[in-house]
């Protein structure tokens, strides 16, 4: 494994950490592990893959989630049919959300494609309004465009 320097730019942490494996579900569990890791006040950062029907859970880092969630239901579903970022503010005020942790308060989910086919979305979430901005959607797009090589 490579020694990670925790002051190095995340996107590149990530291709380093990840190396030449191109197994989804070891790459994907690292990933969910590092930006766990890099993000603070985080309590839910993962990956939903897309079945060709609806979201299916995959790797993660927090508590148990919702296994299955059908494109346009919640963040993770609405992100996923648009095939745009969601970033919410305050995921109370966001119709249809589904609770899978109640401590959360904000969201920002992620597609991850591949041209416009959807492969799934990275989902972090945390227990803080307001949590994400332009430099998290920024890192986590990058992050997602790498991954979408991958998967």
């Amino acid at each position: 494994m490579t020694n990670l320097d925790s002051s190095a730019d995340p996107c590149a942490m990530l291709e380093a950490l990840t190396g030449t494996e191109r197994d989804r579900t070891a790459v994907l569990s690292n990933a969910s592990a590092l930006i766990k890791m890099v993000l603070p006040d985080v309590n839910w950062a993962g990956f939903y893959l897309f079945d060709g029907t609806e979201l299916v859970l995959g790797p993660f880092q927090g508590l148990p989630a919702c296994i299955r969630i059908p494109l346009g239901r919640g963040v993770c579903g609405t992100a996923a049919e648009r095939l745009e970022t969601l970033v919410v503010p305050d995921v109370h005020a966001f119709p249809g959300h589904i609770a899978c942790d109640s401590a959360s308060r904000s969201e920002i989910v992620v597609p991850i494609k591949r041209g416009v086919s959807l492969l799934g979305v990275l989902d972090v979430d945390s227990p803080f309004l307001a949590r994400f901005g332009g430099e998290e959607q920024t890192m986590l797009e990058k992050m997602a465009e790498f991954l979408s090589s991958i998967l």
